[in-house]
């Protein structure tokens, strides 16, 4: 159920709050699969079959290194530890693998610092499976802890097995998953992130430039990961931060390498630059109303935790549409603070964020006549819905 809205700022509100549904995007991409994120609050800024599980190619290293980073943030391991470099990690990832590589010397010692480096600028595959065999005892282990992570961090579909993202069966994520995950690596681990924007990486007297692609471009981006599988085409994960604004895009399905820096530096430029956050309900203020059955009155006014911000597209201010979404009628007594509903806000026909809307106040419960009142609208009207 929809309900109205107390605008604070008519003229404004008059567009926001329409209740005509959205129905086309802002931005085109030759992208088979895309999303991207607001960094500082979450806010969805565009999708496109974002749900779709692919197989994550190289991009899986995003999860691995989330599981290094939380075991050193927990202390169970440490930058100066080090592991060897076992047979089959130099076999499966390392020179003889023909995938892109550290080039670790079979049976050496490395560091785990050294060991991100090589996974984060170089996308090693070798530095992968070092840290996997060293951290759980076996590549098939370290996975399983991948896919436990991905289920604790709220990631239901992505699922691991190998450190690598080598191509294997059962091995999925989706495009919305890696953004999260992204959004993740970025807010938790501060102290780590840099290595993802690091130029370059000198292991075992190679100098390897970073890997992502956006990095040479000049859009001030500083991360993540880019990938490729047969399956699915060429995909990035990437991050631009822009006059105080960091966006997070995810991107699959490209038909080349070319194809995708392109669209992921459009899509990401785009992001940056065509909105403006704007605060359109202040702490304490109500939002709307819901429907109260059985109540002392009709209706319960509506607020949010605190302010309200949206991302206004700059231009095709149309675009963007909101509504109050909850089930109902509430049944009274409702108490105040008691959650109600939701304000959902689209732009275009992307669902860009959902804010939990509380009761403002306290309603009772009515007194006779008005609750069999009550009862009598529902029956009349209540099969509607």
């Amino acid at each position: 159920m929809q309900l109205r809205l107390f605008p604070p700022l008519a003229g404004l509100c008059l567009l926001l709050l329409s209740l005509i549904p959205a129905n086309a995007q802002l931005f085109e991409t030759k992208a088979a699969q895309a999303f991207m994120i607001d960094a500082d609050t979450g806010t969805v800024l565009f999708a496109k079959d974002s749900d779709k599980p692919i197989p994550p190619a190289s991009m899986a290293k995003l999860m691995t290194m989330e599981v290094v980073f939380n075991a050193i943030k927990s202390g169970r391991t440490t930058l100066d530890d080090t592991f060897v470099v076992s047979e089959n990690a130099w076999r499966t990832g390392g020179a003889p693998s023909g995938t892109s590589t550290m080039f670790a010397k079979l049976k050496s010692a490395v560091r785990v610092e050294d060991l991100i480096q090589g996974v984060t600028v170089q996308a090693a595959n070798d530095g992968c499976i070092v840290l996997a065999e060293g951290m759980a005892g076996s590549e098939a282990n370290f996975a399983a802890q991948m896919t436990e992570r991905a289920r604790q961090l709220g990631l239901p579909k992505s699922t691991f097995v190998n450190s690598t993202g080598l191509p294997a069966d059962g091995q999925q994520t989706t495009v919305h998953e890696l953004a999260q995950l992204a959004l993740h690596l970025w807010r938790d681990y501060p102290d780590f992130f840099h290595y993802y924007g690091q130029p370059d990486f000198t292991w075992n007297k190679i100098t390897q430039r970073n890997r992502n692609p956006l990095l040479a471009m000049g859009i001030e981006a500083d991360g993540f990961v880019a990938g490729t599988s047969e399956a699915a085409g060429f995909g990035i994960v990437g991050t631009v931060s822009h006059n105080g604004t960091r966006v997070i895009a995810a991107m699959s399905g490209l038909a080349s390498d070319r194809e995708r820096s392109e669209e992921a530096r459009k899509l990401l430029d785009w992001g940056v630059r065509s909105f403006q956050k704007t605060e359109i309900f202040a702490k304490d203020e109500v939002v709307g109303e819901a429907q109260v059955f059985g109540g002392a009155k009709s209706g319960v006014a509506l607020k949010a935790k605190g302010p309200i911000d949206i991302f206004l597209p700059i231009a095709n201010r149309d675009k963007l549409t909101a509504k109050i979404v909850y089930d109902g009628p509430v049944s009274a007594p409702v108490e105040e603070g008691q959650p109600v509903g939701k304000l959902r806000v689209w732009i275009g026909d992307t669902l860009s964020q959902e804010t939990p809307l509380f009761a403002a106040e306290t309603v009772g419960v009515g007194t006779l006549p008005q609750r069999a009142l009550d009862a009598a609208k529902e029956l009349a009207v209540g099969w509607l819905r």
